[in-house]
């Protein structure tokens, strides 16, 4: 970005100190956005970048960082600022030196998880609709969780394929999956639970004391299992991080069969995103599925 101009006095505007910017460092981030770190004499801020028009993005994300850091189960690096500055839209962060989760972290984060867990609504949602990467996430309320399941996740990630030019197969698959999802919750009922909603490996890590601290998320309110699963999809946790979370708050025995269902999800946003490296892996697992239930 040629001038952080705008960006610097929004930093004071929302901390009410002066911020002498220093240097500007780019850092390794995710696949969506630009990521800095801003240094200043006494105070350094992380910030990430995308195209204006993405703005909401940011907006809802910060949204949903003041949502976990309200609920006092986690460290969470709080949001200071979002806004647009030229062509790009920014959200600026506290800066924390993040390193790898130790075996002692680990454990910690999978008992603060399940605390997050048990903070409950009376509804399936949230209070907006927020992004799954750069896709658009619905969170409109809903009380059934199998209804949400079908229309607000799966149905939208099939109906974006088909936009995305992956007919035949897939939506076939996919049609008859979404019809046989009251057959996965038969002696199961999710309770709506805070849930981080994006919590891969890559999006959790240990600050300077050894503390847990999680990022990058895509709340909503719905069933614990959506989250444990996501953890289980790319790269994983440990053993201590599983058995931390089973001592708070045990899992369902179904959670085995149900964890492919809401990863599934995943993997369809994946393919909608970065292409059809994705596809037959979304279609193993819509064969999967079905098998198990049929």
């Amino acid at each position: 970005m040629k001038s952080w101009a705008a960006v610097v006095n929004n930093i004071e505007q929302a901390t009410g100190q002066s911020f002498d910017l220093q240097q500007v460092e780019a850092m390794h981030g995710g696949d969506i956005n630009r990521v800095y770190r801003l240094q200043g004499l006494t105070q350094s801020y992380f910030v990430k970048l995308n195209k204006a028009s993405l703005l909401t993005m940011f907006e809802v994300e910060a949204l949903g960082l003041h949502d976990l850091v309200s609920t006092h189960t986690l460290r969470i690096p709080k949001p200071i600022c979002s806004g647009i500055a030229g062509e790009n839209a920014f959200l600026v962060l506290e800066y924390v030196a993040l390193q790898s989760l130790s075996s002692r972290s680990q454990q910690q984060l999978g008992e603060q998880l399940a605390r997050l867990h048990q903070v409950q609504q009376g509804y399936f949602g949230w209070h907006h609709d927020n992004y799954i990467g750069s896709n658009l996430q619905k969170n409109a309320r809903e009380n059934d969780w199998v209804h949400f399941w079908q229309e607000q996740r799966l149905a939208v990630q099939l109906k974006l394929a088909l936009q995305n030019g992956y007919a035949g197969r897939l939506q076939a698959l996919g049609a008859e999956l979404n019809d046989l999802v009251p057959l996965f919750f038969s002696s199961y009922q999710p309770q709506a639970s805070l849930l981080h909603g994006d919590l891969w490996s890559g999006n959790a890590s240990a600050d300077e004391q050894g503390q847990a601290i999680i990022y990058d998320p895509a709340c909503y309110y719905g069933d614990r299992e959506a989250d444990i699963a996501m953890t289980e999809l790319f790269g994983g946790y440990s053993h201590e991080f599983y058995a931390a979370y089973a001592s708070i708050w045990p899992l369902d025995s179904g959670y085995k069969t149900r964890k492919n269902l809401y990863n599934l999800y995943h993997i369809l946003n994946h393919l909608n995103l970065f292409g059809s490296g994705y596809l037959h892996q979304a279609e193993a697992m819509m064969q999967t599925l079905i098998a198990e239930v049929k």
